[in-house]
């Protein structure tokens, strides 16, 4: 049977990870679920987080998935540790920034985290931040505004946004910026013309690099020649659909009521 890897994130910024996973994995069958009715989740409260969380779990599990990706930085930092001891049945991979790399490819020692701010004051993150490069200078920033812009499609105020939100990495003059939100993959391109010369890195391949790895290690990885993708939202189609037909023509969307 060609078990899907289930894949579920706030919204559609989970689409930066499914889109390397197609191209990683192309006999994977993808599952992938965008709580978009209730995006952003960057201001709500780690139980609030975690009572969405389990519903989209639920959901994925139904339809037996192999493996759950936690395509959303504030729901890694703000459940993943109890998702995986619930739902222990299953291997669950989270999202953090790629920290490390960054440390790796910096050549002056000035690294820039970019975040939502949720995720950006969040103990995990500085955690990471402290473990990777502690003897770099870190810019560890948030924003609240982005998400909700990015899931409208609303891209020339995205870039009045920009403008002001990566001054401070400007000024800074970082040659690195490890993005730390699922979402800002999707606008990579606007920001880069706002940060020329700087590497931005985001996690997209080492998630689909540890997902292979488990996948290996279970032997479950599927030789299909026939996968599967299956694309829902609680939200607005239009906003699945936009970005889902980016990546593939062989995408099914559909409109879901979560209980």
């Amino acid at each position: 049977m060609n078990q899907p890897i289930g894949i579920m994130d706030s919204g559609v910024g989970g689409l930066s990870i499914a889109s390397v996973l197609i191209k990683k994995l192309p006999n994977e069958s993808i599952i992938y679920l965008a709580d978009s009715k209730n995006c952003p989740y960057g201001e709500k409260s780690k139980e609030e987080i975690y009572s969405l969380t389990k519903k989209m779990v639920k959901f994925l599990l139904k339809s037996r998935i192999k493996l759950l990706v936690v395509a959303c930085n504030t729901i890694t930092v703000a459940s993943i540790d109890r998702l995986r001891t619930e739902f222990g049945q299953i291997p669950i991979v989270g999202i953090v920034p790629v920290i490390k790399t960054a440390r790796e490819k910096t050549t002056n020692g000035k690294i820039g985290v970019f975040s939502t701010t949720a995720t950006a004051n969040s103990f995990y993150q500085k955690d990471l931040v402290n473990k990777f490069a502690n003897d770099c200078s870190v810019l560890n920033l948030g924003s609240e505004r982005l998400v909700p812009l990015i899931e409208k499609r609303n891209f020339e105020s995205v870039d009045e946004v920009l403008k002001t939100e990566l001054e401070p990495f400007k000024k800074a003059q970082i040659d690195t910026l490890a993005l730390g939100c699922s979402h800002f993959p999707l606008i990579k391109d606007q920001i880069q013309r706002y940060l020329p010369g700087v590497l931005i890195l985001d996690s997209s391949n080492a998630v689909s690099r540890q997902i292979q790895r488990i996948l290996k290690q279970n032997k479950t990885l599927s030789n299909s020649t026939n996968p599967s993708y299956n694309f829902y939202t609680t939200g607005n189609l239009n906003a699945l659909r936009y970005f889902a037909e980016k990546l593939t023509n062989k995408a099914k969307l559909s409109r879901i009521s979560l209980q």
